[in-house]
């Protein structure tokens, strides 16, 4: 019978992990961006220049942060030990965005959730230093790609 982890006796409760085995564990996670046509004209060599600076690299820089401080946003997360945390964001059509997060740690619990919200906060980087220009920025798809380690690995194919 499945049940849900983060409920013990109805009330919610962080996972015991003390009997896990230690592996390395790692997990990627996507977040896409729609740009709108007037943010899509700032675009110069794959990065977006505003006044506010360089908006991928500081997207990049607040995606890592936000994965390592994740424990802190979510409830019921383990606070990790990080090894990794990298984020690729690449413009794959002229609107849309793609943030890519990659997190890895040795240990008894998964990343995955460090990887989601990586992403996500890379994201809402990119949407609160454009948002001068255009409200109209759309973020979507945020999901798990892949995560290796632990009881059993997984990867969307989609």
């Amino acid at each position: 019978m499945n049940r849900l982890t983060h409920i013990d006796k109805d009330n919610p409760s962080m996972v015991d992990v003390g009997d896990k085995e230690v592996t390395t564990r790692t997990a990627i996670a996507c977040c896409k961006v729609e740009l709108p046509e007037e943010i899509q004209q700032f675009v110069q060599d794959g990065e977006i220049k505003t006044l506010k600076g360089p908006v991928f690299q500081t997207a990049i820089i607040a995606g890592v942060q936000a994965a390592k401080r994740t424990s802190e946003l979510i409830p019921l997360c383990h606070n990790l030990f990080l090894s990794k945390v990298k984020i690729d964001i690449t413009l794959v059509e002229s609107s849309t965005v793609e943030i890519l997060c990659e997190a890895k740690t040795k240990g008894k619990t998964g990343v995955e959730m460090e990887a989601l919200t990586g992403a996500s906060v890379a994201a809402l980087t990119i949407y609160d230093m454009c948002k001068a220009l255009s409200h109209n920025i759309i973020i979507k798809e945020t999901r798990l790609i892949k995560k290796t380690g632990g009881k059993s690995d997984f990867e969307n194919h989609e």
